[in-house]
């Protein structure tokens, strides 16, 4: 990448270089299309996979969501599992968004909707949430992300987040606890090569009390 330029940036200074990489996903080896100035361009990087190692099965029908989704890992995963469901690869940098939707189309993923934060309509919710968050934005800003759609999750669902434990998974892991409401419940599901993988579960919607 450029000077400056960052992979959580909208428009990558980067000159745009693309390569085809083969990566295992959904069980499968793969080969898709990255390029310059998006995250991991060269490989699947090591959080991805070990998320992708411990996530279940994804719900089979309903509204998905790779929050932060690059070149389209995690997404194109979700996509293939569950092919009756609709996977939202969101992420602010447009090169990743296209790069995704260039993936999804080579590999027949016509359930995957790509779209910037702020085109996702406010009436989606998500039955999970599948994330390599972007930590390098800072700790205000991660917060302000994950507040903003991890409310999102229906009544039931969960979200799985990999974060590298020297990058504050463990703060992250409190600062959930303290921060969220008492319908949502976090826990370390896994620790694997550096990483954490922490899952945010929300509780089932509270029916009303019958009258007698």
């Amino acid at each position: 990448m450029s000077s400056g330029d960052h992979y959580f940036s909208a428009a990558p200074g980067s000159a745009s270089a693309p390569r085809r990489i083969q990566v295992d996903l959904a069980g499968m080896p793969r080969q898709v299309t990255t390029d310059a100035g998006i995250f991991s361009p060269q490989h699947l990087d090591t959080g991805t996979r070990v998320l992708l190692d411990a996530v279940p099965e994804p719900p089979g029908t309903g509204d998905v969501l790779d929050l932060g989704c690059g070149w389209g890992p995690i997404a194109l995963s979700l996509a293939l599992l569950a092919p009756r469901a609709r996977v939202w690869a969101v992420d602010v940098n447009e090169r990743a968004l296209e790069l995704t939707r260039e993936n999804a189309a080579s590999l027949g993923a016509a359930n995957l909707v790509t779209a910037l934060p702020d085109d996702v309509p406010n009436d989606v919710t998500f039955e999970t949430i599948w994330s390599n968050p972007p930590i390098r934005i800072g700790k205000e800003a991660l917060h302000a992300l994950l507040l903003r759609w991890l409310p999102r999750l229906r009544p039931g669902g969960d979200a799985w987040l990999v974060v590298q434990r020297n990058l504050g998974s463990d703060s992250l892991h409190r600062w959930l606890d303290e921060t969220l409401d008492d319908s949502f419940r976090t826990t370390r599901e896994a620790s694997s090569k550096g990483f954490r993988v922490l899952r945010v579960a929300r509780g089932p919607e509270e029916r009303p009390a019958t009258r007698p």
